[in-house]
């Protein structure tokens, strides 16, 4: 009879219910909450998924992202930022740079965009922050995943703040039709939500072909830094426009892309547990990123007002919230809050000149606190 007593308590010592505490437990809420976003409103799936799965497991294991666990290895990929460059490999791959060469007053909007993250920089500071985490944080205002990824782990924030600060950047990336909206009729009338834009200029085969090429050499001599990202986008976009190489181009946007969605994903889930996530520090990333993001996309709109008094009339602001890099969502988003204005309005193609640009504008954000830090 002893023997099996001792069994049953050895048996319910094993169970998570002997090991975890409150905390696992609004974790574990969390996560479902994030899958029903994800599945049921449809808020960019493809991260939310894995993230929120990654999250669940490690919340009821803790252990899965101990040295030697399973998400461990993947977690090294993340911190060693070859998961996040091989992300804008596909990101270049699969996105149309054509509106930004057409229009390359873009470049304006983009750049605007990135204020966000500049001003999150200084807050962070002020709330207490080292300058190098305030530094990782602050790229939350760009709504780029991979790049806050990247930064926290070039500035040697893995151990500690890379877990919230990839799940705050990819939650807000998710959240863009819910957050940028409010922020863009707030900043707009409704006449210059129905201002229609000219259309785009067709863009040549060899424009598209020396855009890459003349971006990563004029960006990365200016700041070597920025190589693993700009490089890795720009060369993705080239296996996209050349022509010549199909087979990679459709490797680097399809099977490639998924694969490392799903071990970064996965991986940067399994970093919340409710020890390391449910705490002041952790309250305190997602605020900043929150106020970021919304200070971003309002500098991207309030830069297109801008543009379009100095145009006469011929920009239309709402393609400036584009500014921040969540492509292409934020383009999404631009078209959607111009049709509600005027339904025969049409912004993407537009807008997507801003938000390629923003996404050239966070890596060069990344890669000059790296310089300032002599991170490399």
């Amino acid at each position: 009879m002893d023997y099996i007593l001792n069994t049953l308590q050895n048996l319910a010592g094993q169970t998570a219910f002997a090991n975890l505490y409150w905390g696992n437990f609004v974790m574990i809420a969390v996560a479902c909450f994030f899958l029903v976003l994800a599945i049921k409103f449809g808020f960019e799936p493809l991260l939310l998924v894995p993230i929120s799965f990654g999250m669940l497991l490690a919340n009821m294991f803790p252990g899965i992202i101990a040295e030697g666990g399973l998400f461990h290895f993947f977690y090294m990929l993340d911190e060693w930022s070859i998961l996040p460059s091989l992300i804008f490999l596909g990101v270049g791959a699969m996105t149309d740079f054509g509106p930004l060469i057409a229009n390359p007053k873009s470049f304006l909007l983009g750049a605007a965009a990135q204020f966000g993250i500049y001003s999150a920089y200084f807050f962070a500071i002020l709330m207490g922050f080292g300058d190098k985490a305030a530094a990782a944080i602050s790229i939350i205002g760009g709504a780029d995943g991979p790049t806050s990824i990247f930064l926290a782990g070039k500035l040697g924030m893995g151990g500690t703040l890379m877990g919230p600060i990839a799940v705050a950047a990819y939650s807000y990336m998710a959240l863009v039709p819910v957050i940028q909206p409010p922020v863009m009729k707030l900043l707009t009338t409704e006449k210059e939500r129905k201002i229609k834009m000219e259309q785009l200029r067709p863009v040549s085969k060899l424009e598209r072909i020396l855009f890459p090429v003349v971006v990563t050499i004029v960006v990365v001599l200016i700041l070597p830094t920025t190589a693993p990202l700009v490089g890795m986008l720009m060369l993705g976009n080239l296996f996209r426009e050349s022509g010549v190489v199909k087979q990679l181009t459709e490797t680097a946007s399809n099977a490639l892309m998924y694969i490392v969605v799903i071990l970064l994903g996965t991986s940067v889930g399994a970093t919340t547990t409710a020890q390391s996530f449910l705490n002041v520090s952790t309250l305190k990333i997602v605020v900043l990123g929150l106020v970021a993001f919304i200070i971003g996309t309002a500098a991207g709109v309030l830069f297109g007002k801008v543009m379009c008094v100095a145009t006469h009339g011929k920009v239309n602001p709402l393609i400036g919230s584009a500014g921040v890099s969540a492509v292409p969502m934020a383009a999404r988003v631009s078209q959607k809050v111009g049709s509600e204005a005027d339904p025969t309005n049409f912004l993407l193609m537009h807008a997507m000149g801003p938000n390629v640009a923003g996404v050239i504008g966070t890596a060069v954000a990344a890669g000059t606190f790296m310089a300032i830090f002599g991170v490399f």
